[in-house]
């Protein structure tokens, strides 16, 4: 297996702040995303979490069926800490994301899908579609660039087109107008239609 596969590996990479993928707040297109959408007990999964910033915003703005899943122990019981709170409006599991059960309304994919091993692409797109009723939605960013090692792992959209395709109407996929400044140029914004 990967080391990059394991609860481990993501575990030091906390314990060593080596998350350079954390920016520290919700993502602009994730923000204009959410703050267009009206119905607030919508059920929300996020996969590989991280530091939920994602499910911050949504708290903050009322929403009540959030579920947060990281391999990471050392993350999530900081966000049920952080989280406690708001009570039942948000479930916190430190789990493998392959191995979650249950639907939802809408998935939000933000670095969760760079930092999987790309062989596991299919399986990803697989159970996406198990954990949306027909009709739901996936929407996130990806990248539009390649990397030199992973994670993270790159594509461009015509990969992405190929891979979601069988299972989802795309909605839309196309560079990212809002990004934040250093990965401008670099992320499509995606809204996935589970068939």
């Amino acid at each position: 297996m990967n080391d990059f596969l394991s609860s481990d590996y993501w575990n030091e990479r906390y314990k060593k702040d080596e998350t350079g993928w954390d920016i520290g707040y919700v993502s602009t297109p994730l923000k204009t995303y959410i703050d267009q959408l009206t119905q607030k007990d919508i059920s929300i999964l996020i996969p590989g979490g991280g530091n939920s910033y994602e499910a911050a915003y949504l708290l903050e703005n009322g929403f009540t069926n959030i579920t947060v899943v990281d391999i990471a122990a050392i993350v999530t019981e900081q966000l049920k800490a952080q989280f406690k709170p708001y009570g039942d409006a948000i479930t916190v599991i430190c789990g493998d994301f392959f191995e979650l059960s249950g639907t939802y309304d809408l998935i939000i994919e933000q670095t969760f899908f760079c930092a999987i091993d790309p062989l596991l692409r299919k399986a990803y797109a697989e159970k996406m579609k198990q954990l949306l009723q027909p009709g739901r939605k996936l929407v996130g960013l990806l990248f539009n660039r390649s990397f030199e090692n992973g994670p993270p792992f790159g594509g461009d959209e015509n990969e992405y087109r190929d891979l979601f395709s069988p299972h989802f109407n795309i909605t839309q996929m196309k560079p990212a107008y809002n990004s934040i400044p250093q990965r401008a140029g670099s992320e499509l914004f995606f809204m996935l239609t589970s068939l």
